[in-house]
């Protein structure tokens, strides 16, 4: 069942961006002195040959739309578009999110080597975020992202809690776009949209931001170490269980380009877990048949909190309250299921090579 709103009018697609609930895209704040204070020094070597890999800049000509564009664009089952628009809208969210932090972070620091990075990033998700919203701008349904950046809530991160959720989110989100493409190479009569073509190139991007925060953690090591590494496990549970309920509230959207939601998930899982080991000591063993029941669960618990949300009313509110404890405690029990340990590679960087 979909917690989606039907997007068709602009402030529907902004009601969307604006929403804060569990598995929509956040807009995050952070403290500002300690990432002026981080030292890059132990991956110098690396650290500079990524910088001139965002100076080279080799997508500055990507995000363009060809003539073409538009005429690819077609009609879609109704149910299908709404699924398309809510993904289209989510994408814009996050990317913005990102370009806002990272713009946020450099203005507020003096440290060259982080502030060069954050004008790379800002300035990546920037192309990222327009580009999806004249996609959003087709449908008539444009995002205002200045009143968006005044008027949605931000959250505190610690710095660590920032490092880990967005490394895990770039490569999450590599993931994601290449396993896309990947499929719609194979399969060219599913695209249904053009935006797709443009997901390789796209998402070596997502790849290189995360790079960037894969070696700040490993020139950091304390903060993979010690008790961090249960704050590890956390954002890797949390970004993976986020990422399989929302998908599942899209089943359409897969559908139409040959995939199963489940199946894709696991695909995308797979990948980010043996790139998440260039960084993470830990990871989770997701194959495993009682982790995968666990993730079931709380799609079939969402799906609950929706409908008691929709009934209303005291017996809707003591519904809601109900099924969100039986989400912690799948959580929980999440959290506490064994993990799978390895050691770091000597090398920290990994070419995108799925």
């Amino acid at each position: 069942m979909s917690a989606q709103i039907a997007i068709q009018s602009p402030a529907d697609a902004e009601r969307v961006a604006k929403a804060n609930d569990l598995i929509s895209p956040r807009f995050y704040t952070t403290d500002f002195a300690a990432m002026d204070a981080l030292d890059v020094s132990p991956v110098r070597a690396e650290w500079d040959k990524m910088m001139a890999e965002y100076e080279g800049d080799n997508n500055h000509d990507h995000f363009q739309r060809t003539p073409e564009f538009a005429a690819e664009i077609r009609e879609m089952d109704p149910e299908l578009k709404k699924e398309f628009l809510d993904f289209l809208v989510n994408s814009l969210t996050s990317e913005f999110s990102g370009q806002i932090l990272y713009n946020e972070i450099r203005k507020h620091i003096t440290n060259p080597d982080i502030k060069q990075l954050m004008s790379f990033m800002a300035r990546d998700e920037s192309r990222h975020a327009g580009f999806i919203n004249q996609a959003l701008r087709d449908y008539g349904l444009a995002v205002d992202l200045g009143d968006l950046k005044k008027t949605k809530a931000y959250t505190y991160f610690k710095p660590k809690y920032i490092f880990y959720a967005t490394y895990l989110s770039e490569k999450i989100g590599y993931a994601r776009y290449i396993t896309i493409f990947r499929q719609l190479e194979k399969h060219p009569e599913k695209r249904f949209h053009p935006i797709f073509r443009w997901f390789e190139r796209w998402c070596n991007d997502e790849f290189r931001h995360g790079e960037s925060f894969a070696l700040i953690l490993r020139a950091n090591p304390k903060l993979l170490q010690g008790l961090n590494v249960y704050w590890i496990r956390f954002f890797l549970l949390a970004v993976y269980a986020t990422m399989y309920v929302r998908d599942h509230t899209r089943p359409m959207l897969h559908n139409a380009m040959g995939l199963d939601s489940t199946d894709y998930d696991y695909r995308v899982f797979d990948i980010t877990t043996e790139i998440s080991k260039q960084v993470f000591p830990v990871s989770l063993d997701t194959n495993h048949p009682s982790f995968r029941a666990g993730l079931e669960r709380l799609h079939r618990i969402s799906d609950a909190v929706t409908r008691a949300k929709e009934r209303g009313g005291i017996i809707g509110k003591l519904k809601q309250a109900g099924w969100a404890l039986a989400g912690v405690v799948t959580f929980a029990r999440l959290y506490f299921f064994p993990v799978k340990h390895h050691a770091l590679p000597e090398q920290v960087r990994v070419a995108p090579s799925w």
